[in-house]
């Protein structure tokens, strides 16, 4: 992937090397954000509770603080992912009529406090539409390349890409519509539910993302789709579940099968139209 071509994002927030919030306890907000975070992963949370257990709060940097020390790739290829997508959303929102607004990207170390709660890096990147701030820890591409066999820069930007997706769906009211149902009580999870199809809209849009940057700047090398699609199929429900519990159980999917996964990111990458992504209307998911 030739990912130098692409413009770099002033909105990536390094935390990295950010201070820490002495004696802080854990609030029940935040508890329940991090099992609702370990969920959507396919993690357990008890464990990931349990890898917080004398771990500070991580301070944010106030808005406008630096994306990234000089020399630092990693960094500086989060900040041209992110500056694609940028570019992408401006065009699409603006032809339909719309303007879009840009989240922030907040590179963090081990744990983070978002609007959404705090969480560990165990519970993976993460969306929070409270702040509309997309959380990265870059210790998760290692993880995506050890134990989820699916390497590449690709992949790591369909990761991102993802992220990115479900800001759009904040700003599309997706999101709220969601969050509503959940709050009126209805059950949002299962292979159907309205969780399942969020992740795999989101999915989607990631691979609209994925078409208008490759007509924009030809910028894949022979592989670098086959990446993207090894990574969607790593992580849908089934496989991860197949994983950790050694049997799938389809009443608690939250994201969608690998085989979801890898159809509505191709879907999204072969047509690059938003519109093609309604999910909530889709039959066949």
């Amino acid at each position: 992937m030739r990912w130098k071509r692409a413009r770099r994002s002033d909105n990536v927030v390094d935390a990295r090397g950010g201070g820490r919030i002495g004696g802080g306890k854990l609030s029940l907000g935040g508890i329940a954000a991090i099992v609702v975070l370990g969920l959507l992963m396919g993690k357990d949370p008890l464990q990931i509770l349990g890898q917080l257990g004398g771990e500070l709060m991580q301070q944010l940097p106030a808005p406008g603080a630096g994306g990234g020390q000089p020399g630092d790739e990693a960094s500086e290829f989060v900040r041209a992912v992110l500056g694609d997508t940028e570019d992408t959303w401006h065009a699409l929102f603006q032809a339909g009529g719309r303007q879009y607004q840009e989240p922030r990207l907040v590179l963090f170390s081990g744990s983070v406090d978002s609007a959404c709660g705090f969480a560990s890096a165990a519970v993976g990147p993460f969306y929070c539409p409270g702040d509309r701030q997309v959380y990265l820890d870059l210790e998760f591409f290692r993880e995506l390349e050890q134990r989820f066999a699916a390497a590449g820069d690709f992949a790591q930007a369909y990761v991102i890409a993802h992220e990115v997706g479900h800001h759009v769906q904040t700003l599309l009211g997706v999101s709220a519509r969601v969050n509503a149902a959940r709050q009126r009580g209805e059950r949002v999870e299962g292979a159907s539910g309205l969780l399942v199809r969020q992740e795999l809209q989101a999915d989607c849009l990631a691979g609209v993302w994925a078409h208008h940057a490759q007509r924009r700047l030809d910028w894949l090398e022979p592989g670098d789709l086959e990446e993207a699609l090894n990574a969607a199929n790593a992580i849908g429900d089934d496989r991860l579940q197949h994983q950790t519990r050694g049997q799938v159980v389809p009443d608690a999917f939250t994201h969608g099968t690998s085989a979801q996964r890898v159809r509505w990111f191709r879907i999204g990458f072969d047509t690059g139209e938003p519109g093609r992504c309604d999910t909530f209307q889709s039959a066949r998911l």
